[in-house]
């Protein structure tokens, strides 16, 4: 992008930001409900007042559940949280100048209707144990895209951070299972889309090469930038771009700075769109996203909040990125591959583990 050294007026951010539909991939919801979403609470950094206020038009809210033993047990009471905060998500249409979407014309009609979008989203294929089955359930909740693992290995796959205290080796899986692979094919046949952040490199790639439709990554930033295992590496954005994906750079200062760069300076609007920066000049415009992971540790200075939306906005405005290039970055590009997603399983046999 060519730089400018003239800086947008708040007036012009405010006119482009409002005139685009802005959409976060990957916001948590506190668990357990407290019922605050509509209100707004100083503990949430991602709330409708806090939305409305930054000109925020959708939010992927996802039901996140963290990973614990690989048993029935823990599979049981993995699958029981997830529909139950499914279920949360899903009331959200009960609310004013909100809609629950589960399609990319559903989300469009809602945006130029001028209310609110909310994606239901789950994170962590721990959710399913080992029944597949509990894909469709996800599906018929609205949900459009499951990152296969979180943080340690899971029956799907291995992720990119083992965890010690739950025993996992290195790549038990050597990356997706055969589950895993099932997993896939019947998330391609549901129209979800399959989420490959917090997955180890192998099941990433794996992902890529098996499933039909394009895979995103929700909330990673760049491995060129900051070496963290959480980020994708060059091999990794490439793959993305191949596939027709989207990595969607995300608000968490331990995937945009170096630890040694944190410790004296704080991170902040311009570390973010440097990593945006950096995936356009590799990928291309049109597989490159943005995300913050609010309430579920992400925020950084300028963008701590969904109040805040604008600063990030501004930045780009000021890196020379067009109305166009702005809009496929905030929300065009991941309209996209849910409408691939869509057309992929419209193909599909309809029976459950057809190919």
């Amino acid at each position: 992008m060519n730089q400018t050294p003239n800086d947008p007026t708040p007036d012009a951010v405010q006119a482009l930001h409002r005139s685009i539909l802005t959409l976060d991939t990957h916001v948590d919801i506190p668990w357990p409900d407290r019922g605050d979403f509509a209100t707004g609470a100083d503990s949430r950094c991602s709330d409708l007042p806090k939305m409305r206020e930054g000109g925020m038009g959708a939010a992927c809210l996802v039901a996140y559940v963290g990973q614990g033993a690989v048993s029935d047990t823990g599979h049981a009471a993995a699958s029981a949280k997830a529909l139950a905060m499914l279920e949360v998500i899903n009331s959200a249409r009960d609310l004013p100048g909100v809609r629950v979407c589960d399609s990319a014309d559903a989300l469009l009609a809602a945006h130029a209707a001028g209310d609110i979008a909310i994606i239901p989203a789950v994170e962590n294929g721990y959710t399913i144990g080992q029944d597949i089955g509990l894909l469709a359930r996800f599906r018929a909740h609205g949900v459009r895209y499951m990152t296969l693992t979180h943080n340690g290995h899971n029956a799907l796959a291995d992720s990119a951070r083992p965890m010690a205290h739950l025993g996992d080796e290195a790549e038990p899986h050597g990356g997706l299972s055969a589950l895993g692979r099932a997993a896939v094919a019947e998330m391609n046949r549901l129209g979800m889309l399959v989420d490959v952040s917090h997955t180890s490199r192998r099941t990433m790639m794996q992902a890529v090469e098996l499933s039909r439709a394009p895979v995103l990554a929700s909330h990673s930033c760049v491995r060129a930038l900051c070496d963290h295992p959480r980020n994708l590496d060059d091999g990794q954005l490439d793959a993305l771009r191949a596939c027709g994906g989207v990595i969607h750079i995300t608000a968490m200062d331990a995937f945009l700075c170096p630890r040694d760069v944190r410790q004296t300076h704080r991170v902040g609007v311009a570390d973010f769109v440097d990593h945006i920066d950096y995936a356009v000049k590799r990928i291309g415009i049109a597989h490159v996203g943005i995300s913050s992971d609010f309430d579920g540790g992400g925020g950084i200075e300028g963008w701590a909040n969904a109040a805040q939306a604008p600063n990030l906005t501004a930045e780009l405005m000021r890196r020379g990125y067009d109305r166009a290039q702005i809009a496929a970055l905030w929300g065009g590009n991941f309209v996209r591959i849910l409408r691939q997603a869509e057309e992929v399983a419209a193909a599909m046999p309809a029976a459950q583990g057809a190919s």
